[in-house]
């Protein structure tokens, strides 16, 4: 099976490599796929997400990096792949999570949803946290590969001159 965990992932944490190491493990091929959402302003650009994701990825053989705009299900069906793997932390995560669930399964019937749920000691990261305490020079090391914490500190220094 091929499936796609598709997400903003900026920057890339600790969650979201948890998630990737266990559907790597469910899959013949998983796609990490950046997604272009013209709504939210990123701190990092698709390139420079992308090429994070490549470097902490690396060690995982069935895992390709890409990035995508429009619609998931559009772009699950014309890669070939079976089905969307997305990463749950909390109870609010699941109610927007199964809606959207239900509208790629009615707009692609033949794609599937597959939620997995956080690791304990992952459910309260996320991007928007991670670059919000780096802000302020809080401590991230546990939360981020090295090479995310490097680059997103040298970001942040850089937009604050």
């Amino acid at each position: 099976m091929k499936a796609v965990y598709p997400g903003s992932f900026d920057p890339i944490t600790n969650g979201h490599l948890d998630i990737i190491e266990r559907a790597a493990g469910l899959c013949d091929e998983l796609v990490v796929s950046v997604a272009v959402n013209i709504e939210k302003t990123p701190l990092f650009s698709v390139p420079e997400r992308v090429d994070m994701l490549r470097e902490v990825c690396a060690p995982y053989k069935n895992v390709k990096i890409d990035h995508f705009h429009g619609l998931l299900v559009d772009y699950v069906e014309g890669i070939g792949a079976q089905a969307i793997v997305r990463g749950l932390r909390a109870v609010s995560d699941f109610d927007f999570e199964f809606q959207m669930a239900l509208m790629n399964k009615r707009l692609k019937p033949a794609v599937e949803t597959v939620f997995l749920p956080a690791a304990s000691d992952n459910m309260f990261i996320s991007s928007s946290l991670l670059k919000e305490l780096s802000k302020f020079d809080a401590p991230i090391k546990d939360l981020v590969p090295p090479s995310v914490e490097e680059r997103l500190k040298a970001k942040l220094r850089k937009d604050n001159r």
